[in-house]
């Protein structure tokens, strides 16, 4: 494990999402109340390749505004609905067009790795309203190979071994 991602880990103590695979560490969730949960809510996130941590294929009922803080660039995959594909690089290196913040429209499948040669990469997520696992759909592979062909190797990489599409029960809690 490359020295910087352990201390990292060691100094946010991540969780794991359960599903998507991603080390994560909540950061808010607001006081501030709707009728399915809270008004917003943060995360920090780490990409990493040992240990490995990915974003597998999932879908949310709302946007998701993506924030890179540190680290090697990263990339998400976007299957939009209407069967396009995006890939939107995360990094630094803005006149290079990578991304420091981006918007991923709800219900737009989306997964996310570290880019091959990087160490780690340090994100955020921010929502509003805020996650809650009604919020969250994972993907099964055969579905959305049937959707977006095109893609097929990628799905088959990013997508979670298991059959649950639905976080347990208060995993937000």
């Amino acid at each position: 494990m490359h020295p910087t991602t352990k201390a990292i880990i060691n100094h946010f103590q991540f969780d794991v999402i359960p599903i998507e695979g991603t080390l994560y560490k909540s950061t808010y969730v607001s006081k501030s109340k709707l009728e399915n949960g809270p008004m917003s809510t943060a995360i920090i996130g780490l990409y990493s390749h040992v240990p490995k941590s990915i974003s597998t294929f999932h879908k949310l009922t709302q946007d998701e505004v993506w924030h890179f803080y540190d680290g090697d660039p990263f990339v998400l995959h976007l299957l939009f609905p209407d069967g396009t594909y995006q890939k939107v690089i995360m990094g630094r290196d803005v006149l290079a067009g990578q991304k420091i913040q981006f918007v991923i429209p709800a219900n737009v499948w989306q997964a996310g790795e570290l880019l091959p040669k990087g160490n780690y990469a340090l994100y955020g997520c921010t929502l509003s309203p805020g996650f809650t696992g009604n919020c969250f759909e994972g993907a099964l592979p055969k579905t959305l190979i049937k959707k977006y062909p095109a893609q097929k190797e990628i799905i088959k990489r990013l997508s979670s071994e298991g059959h649950e599409t639905h976080l347990p029960t208060g995993f937000e809690q």
